[in-house]
């Protein structure tokens, strides 16, 4: 009963105004998101992002609520609320889904600075910032970055299967491994991916609240190569089981559990390199402390 006095109190009032209204406005762009973007294999994280995004706002509620901690700013915010207007409108008007998406960006940081106050704005920071991963990304940008990461990530795993004694070869981002050829395509080592894995590393940084400033930037630029190897293990995983169990098996429902094999590894290194920043951070700790 509590719970249900606070959500209905005198207070909260603006807040389901704006709750409406944002409905009324994105509930449109997330249907075309869910209708062509997020329908498609690379990006298809959009609506797990998306959730993850509602749970960082939930969990820091408390502190977003809270009117005592600082006044509201409504210069600013206006200025902000304008801003992701003018985004929304040149987006929804020439249907481009990425200005649409990036104006959430600047709205809900102008509400909060409306409603509330540069410290509650500071409390639902991380989960704002981490709101630029519902960003497409522009295909020019994708197109630049992924035929390399392509590249690199077919030469690399073809080179570890080879010395492994597989008889597989490689041409640009053509894999032959057997009687088989491979495509390697964009979904499997390209530009989408790493954003993914990059917001994936970010949130497990938020969850564990490291204290040290060094490790958490340490962490999330390792993030980047852990991702590739992630991709190459991926790229790996895929050669392997269309070599033992035929095309349409790396083709089929394999080719999507492939995929969470690839987040998989990449958590898991992601886990084993903060313990080895722990450890060396230990070290380096004890060291000290001796000298």
């Amino acid at each position: 009963m509590s719970a249900f006095r606070n959500l209905t109190a005198p207070r909260t009032v603006p807040w389901w105004i704006c709750v409406a209204g944002l409905l009324a406005l994105y509930v449109p762009t997330v249907v075309d998101l869910v209708r062509n973007i997020w329908s498609t294999e690379e990006q298809s994280q959009g609506p797990i992002v998306l959730a993850i995004c509602a749970w960082l706002v939930w969990r820091a509620w408390a502190r977003i609520d809270d009117p005592s901690t600082s006044a509201p700013r409504p210069a600013l915010g206006w200025l902000l609320v304008a801003i992701a207007l003018l985004l929304y409108v040149f987006g929804r008007s020439q249907r481009i889904l990425s200005a649409q998406t990036l104006s959430v960006v600047f709205m809900l940081p102008g509400l909060l600075l409306l409603l509330r106050g540069p410290r509650q704005l500071q409390a639902a920071a991380f989960a704002l910032f981490f709101m630029i991963f519902l960003v497409p990304l522009p295909a020019t940008m994708v197109d630049a970055v992924t035929q390399p990461l392509k590249l690199a990530v077919s030469s690399v795993a073809t080179s570890v299967l080879f010395t492994a004694g597989y008889p597989i070869a490689r041409t640009g981002v053509i894999l032959q491994i057997g009687q088989y050829q491979l495509l390697v395509a964009d979904a499997c080592a390209g530009l989408h991916t790493l954003f993914s894995l990059e917001a994936m590393g970010l949130l497990y940084l938020n969850v564990v609240r490291h204290s040290s400033l060094l490790r958490n930037i340490a962490l999330a630029i390792l993030i980047v190569p852990i991702s590739f190897m992630a991709n190459v293990i991926r790229v790996m995983v895929l050669a392997l089981i269309t070599y033992y169990f035929g095309d349409e098996a790396g083709q089929g429902f394999l080719h999507g559990f492939a995929g969470m094999v690839l987040f998989m590894t990449a958590l898991m290194f992601i886990i084993a390199t903060d313990s080895g920043l722990r450890w060396l951070a230990a070290r380096a700790g004890a060291g000290s402390r001796h000298a």
